[in-house]
């Protein structure tokens, strides 16, 4: 296996080394291919140093608490902008701007939320036009705080079952996934009987023809993120969100920017797609409204893959960060999912209790090597 994986990852880097930027690149998959000029000492372009990345350029984020001491951490690693979790339902100028502020404090800003308690809505149930019309009252009042992005889940449940411990080099801690570990699971209890595919897309698109025209009008963007882990069902629940043909059905929905994708260079590898295809076909259309940042190695699609450091996957991260720059993205890049160090681990406290998680040392590493990939391509 490890010699196959190893070839695969050769010939994916070469892939996508070739691969043009997206004014030339078709996503049909063409062979045309990206002529790299060759250069002289003399000819090559001067570089100002240090890079600085303006207000159209994507813009490096983390996920953060409310916590004075942990902002100030981010800070020194050079973050400027948090992706948090909103307020309760419904959203009002006054809860976001607590929470913002809160940030801007320590020279932060929030250019993401994270939007949720409609289960009503997912499952179908009666309610479910009261918490829409509180989640449109959200889109308004992030709107009117300049709040451009709000990221939100559309599944009856998420597939965490098949997680567990694996390791990577020096014995740093990673996570891996596999369907057979917990498939047929029933649902859990509370969620009621099994959503089939049919409901799911009926009731996603209730809800995105309700709240999309809103949030255009608002100047809000959302930003739907794939289902993670990618499997067909979980605790017997459909998942609508898992495929590259679910993302193309949905932003075709609603036609409008503000009904997007996160997009996941590590999820659609786990789905055994190409990263660069998926990224091309949602940006040219420009449907990606936020981005996540990682790497995996997939053994098979959709069931069984693991989560490594971004070095040494078979996402390109390279050419991910130079077509995302190509295509003029210009909103948030999360680089997440980071390995467990034993530096975190020696440290009361500082790492959580799930599987694979992180502390500071690894988010520092994620951070280091996303901005070093942003100014490496900045710097072309």
């Amino acid at each position: 296996m490890k010699d196959t994986r190893r070839s695969f990852i050769k010939h994916s880097a070469s892939l996508a080394a070739a691969a043009s930027l997206p004014g030339f690149y078709s996503c049909s998959g063409a062979d045309k291919k990206e002529k790299v000029p060759e250069t002289t000492g003399s000819e090559k372009k001067d570089i100002v140093w240090p890079v600085k990345f303006g207000p159209d350029k994507p813009k490096m984020c983390l996920w953060s608490h409310a916590d004075k001491s942990y902002m100030r951490k981010l800070k020194q690693i050079g973050v400027d902008y948090i992706l948090t979790g909103g307020p309760q339902l419904p959203w009002t100028e006054k809860s976001l701007l607590q929470i913002m502020d809160f940030y801007k404090s320590e020279e932060l800003t929030v250019i993401n939320m994270m939007i949720g308690g409609f289960d009503k809505t997912i499952y179908g149930r009666d309610g479910r036009d009261e918490e829409i019309r509180m989640i449109q009252d959200s889109l308004v009042a992030a709107g009117k705080v300049g709040l451009p992005v709000v990221e939100y889940n559309f599944y009856a449940h998420r597939f965490t079952d098949g997680y567990y411990d694996t390791t990577a080099r020096g014995g740093a801690g990673t996570l891996s996934m596999d369907y057979e570990r917990a498939r047929n699971l029933p649902p859990a209890p509370g969620e009621g009987e099994p959503m089939t595919s049919e409901a799911m897309w009926a009731n996603l698109t209730y809800f995105l023809k309700a709240v999309i025209p809103v949030a255009e009008k608002a100047g809000v963007r959302m930003a739907l993120h794939p289902n993670d882990p990618p499997v067909p069902e979980s605790h017997s629940h459909a998942q609508i969100v898992a495929t590259f043909n679910d993302w193309k059905r949905i932003i075709d929905i609603v036609d409008s920017p503000s009904n997007g994708m996160t997009y996941d260079c590590g999820v659609s590898r786990e789905i055994g797609e190409d990263p660069l295809e998926v990224l091309h076909y949602l940006g040219l259309r420009d449907r990606i409204n936020h981005i996540h940042y990682r790497n995996v190695i997939t053994d098979i699609p959709s069931l069984k893959y693991e989560e490594v450091f971004f070095d040494e996957g078979e996402v390109n991260m390279f050419a991910v960060m130079r077509d995302i720059f190509g295509l003029k993205y210009r909103f948030g890049i999360f680089p997440e999912h980071p390995r467990a160090l034993d530096y975190d681990k020696e440290r009361p406290g500082a790492v959580g209790k799930n599987p694979g998680d992180a502390g500071y040392t690894g988010w520092t590493y994620n951070v280091a090597y996303c901005k070093a990939m942003m100014q490496a391509v900045a710097s072309m």
